[in-house]
């Protein structure tokens, strides 16, 4: 089970970070991504992980601004959010998939969390 939090609301430049917890299974046997869908949007491709391998991916849009990082002793994934901007508002979704490696298909992943909201306003 993946449980995402760490959303709300923030001004633009402001910073937020999501935590995405797992339970019942160690995060870093897994590929973890950071998706997130905007209303009338399809979802995305923001962040992913692989621990294990040290392999992290960033979608061009938040290169620079997020970070993406994990803590093995708490089984979670998080995502630091920096210099806000109003369309990176959205529902922000963490989710795992088995093969361990990157992809930012949302389809490819195996596990989701609930989504928690951000909105960036300006």
């Amino acid at each position: 089970q993946l449980q995402a939090s760490g959303g709300g609301l923030v001004q633009v430049g402001g910073s937020l970070r999501l935590s995405c917890a797992a339970s019942g299974f160690p995060l870093d046997d897994y590929a973890i991504g950071w998706f997130r869908q905007a209303p009338g949007s399809e979802r995305e491709a923001v962040s992913c992980i692989v621990t294990r391998d040290g392999l992290t991916y960033y979608a061009d849009s938040v290169k620079g601004r997020f970070t993406i990082s994990s803590d093995n002793s708490k089984n979670t994934v998080y995502l630091q959010m920096n210099s806000l901007k109003p369309e990176d508002t959205a529902v922000y979704y963490c989710a795992a998939r088995v093969p361990r490696s990157i992809i930012d298909i949302p389809t490819r992943y195996d596990y989701w969390g609930q989504g928690t909201l951000v909105t960036v306003s300006s």
